[in-house]
């Protein structure tokens, strides 16, 4: 996918690597199915929820997203839009599996914050902004579906700043809004963008430009949405805040872009800003110090795993961020987790299921790597320094638990490869009470959809049909091995002991205040929040 005779630092600052967040159906997948179309990786859209068009979003891969139209597993799209190389992580919207949304923020230098114009700032786009800013990342906001009925732009833009706590910089302002929507003024380029209809969002938008005082646009616009638009850029040019890059890049300011991903307006000259403020690659923090991206040691972490992308080969794949030096197809690594040497044989890069291998990659690029059960999440490959490791991954506390078995006894070796391997995935943390056999397990997660989401790949990709039944546990506490003996625990009423996927003990909560209780009956009964192990 890159292009020839470009030098590796060239290659290093020429690539984007962004997630793209949002609450729920506030228009995330289809923004990225229209930078896909923008960047001719596809030629035609596909809505989420389209009604004109049996397409799905090319980034919606697994059967269960396609059928309800929502994303529950981030994916990696790569395509070239000019001259850029742009990785973009697709992340989940809805808030049960925002664990999985955290883990791909991990391997982002900067996030599209996607917020609908009609209802604002929503409660999941304030939690994953959040994360966002304790990583210290940049934050670009594109304000979808202005061709829809929805709030005041100014009230909009106070919305962020009253809610997320961030100061805000438009880069365009809408002409219109709903039926009346009729483009964007770029406050960058100083000139009027006019769109028409894209075949419904189906394929480009064709754009009529020019400067604000040609007599065209008060004839285009008509005089009233004309004489609001000088008004508007007025106010703004008085009392907005200024484009400050050293602000945007340390995530204190965002710049905020109008548009209609369904529509496309706006979407190319959001794209466009967008590559031009944003930076290549980020150097990435270690137990070494500062890695340099364009250090000469190959490097990357694992945030991801995902088992059955491909369903005639059942495998598995780890998704690889590199963080410095070039990979190479067919190169010997080392696992710096297990202390051995891996050989990456067959690299691929994706748009959603459809891969292909790469002879080599760069520092930004994420590709996916062939997991025989030795990756886990968060470990580190490294070309030639062995002792090196970027920070972990922290691993959320399940909030919801299930007792789960298979139906049927003859497919237990089944049933406990699906459990095995979606574990490791991150997507369930799997539990067992001591001295019970592995037929019945318990399942804890961050958000009840992901019971829905287990069941339902349990079925489809491991033909098991299981029984769940929900508990009511809701907190979870790792015991110190040694500070108590399991045959002689006072335990409360509502508490249960259980064993981790690394026999490690922990006790599983109905109440908040139980683990105070547990520990004032037994003397020396030390908990943590985390696995301390």
């Amino acid at each position: 996918m890159s292009q020839q005779n470009l030098s590796f630092i060239d290659e290093v600052r020429r690539r984007r690597t962004f997630a793209i967040i949002s609450h729920p159906d506030a228009g995330k997948t289809t923004l990225t199915e229209k930078f896909l179309l923008y960047g001719g990786a596809i030629h035609q859209a596909g809505s989420v929820k389209s009604r004109r068009s049996q397409k799905h979003a090319v980034s919606d891969w697994m059967e269960i997203e396609k059928q309800r139209g929502i994303s529950v597993t981030s994916s990696v799209l790569q395509f070239e839009y000019n001259n850029f190389c742009i990785n973009i992580l697709d992340t989940p919207g809805h808030q049960d599996f925002s664990e999985d949304t955290y883990r791909t923020l991990m391997a982002a230098d900067s996030a599209v914050m996607v917020i609908d114009s009609a209802k604002g700032v929503e409660a999941q786009t304030k939690k994953l902004f959040q994360v966002c800013k304790m990583r210290g990342i940049p934050i670009f906001t594109f304000i979808n579906k202005m061709d829809r009925q929805g709030k005041d732009p100014f009230e909009l833009m106070e919305d962020i700043e009253n809610v997320l706590g961030i100061r805000s910089c438009p880069v365009n302002w809408p002409i219109g809004s709903g039926k009346d929507f009729k483009g964007v003024f770029n406050r960058q380029k100083d000139q009027i963008e006019l769109f028409n209809d894209g075949n419904h969002g189906q394929s480009i938008a064709k754009s009529v430009i020019g400067k604000v005082d040609d007599e065209k646009f008060a004839e285009l616009l008509g005089d009233s949405l004309h004489e609001q638009l000088l008004n508007d850029i007025e106010l703004l040019d008085i009392a907005g805040d200024e484009f400050n890059l050293d602000q945007i890049s340390k995530g204190e300011l965002t710049p905020v872009f109008f548009g209609s991903a369904l529509t496309n307006f706006g979407v190319e000259p959001f794209l466009e800003s967008f590559l031009d403020i944003t930076t290549p690659p980020t150097p990435r923090d270690s137990n070494m110090g500062i890695v340099d991206t364009e250090s000469d040691n190959f490097s990357g972490f694992i945030f991801k795993i995902q088992a059955n992308m491909d369903k005639a080969h059942r495998d598995r794949i780890a998704f690889l961020r590199i963080c410095s030096g070039k990979f190479e197809k067919g190169m010997t690594v080392n696992h710096v987790q297990r202390g051995k040497k891996v050989k990456l044989a067959q690299p691929q890069q994706f748009v959603a299921q459809d891969r292909v291998i790469v002879d080599s990659a760069y520092p930004g690029d994420i590709i996916g790597i062939h997991d025989p059960g030795i990756f886990n999440i968060g470990d580190t490959l490294s070309e030639k320094q062995s002792k090196l490791q970027y920070k972990g991954i922290p691993q959320f506390a399940p909030e919801h638990f299930a007792r789960i078995s298979t139906l049927n006894s003859l497919k237990r070796k089944q049933f406990l490869k699906g459990i095995t391997q979606i574990s490791e995935e991150g997507a369930i943390q799997v539990y067992k009470r001591p001295n019970i056999g592995m037929e019945e397990l318990i399942v804890g997660v961050v958000g009840v959809l992901q019971l829905e989401v287990l069941e339902y790949r349990l079925k489809n990709e491991y033909s098991v049909d299981i029984t769940m039944q929900t508990l009511p546990y809701r907190f979870i506490r790792w015991a110190e091995i040694g500070s108590f003996d399991a045959n002689s625990m006072s335990m409360t009423m509502d508490t249960i002991l259980v064993e981790d996927k690394d026999k490690n003990p922990a006790f599983l909560f109905q109440s908040e205040w139980s683990p105070t209780q547990l520990v004032n009956r037994n003397e020396g009964l030390v908990l943590s929040e985390t696995s301390i192990y």
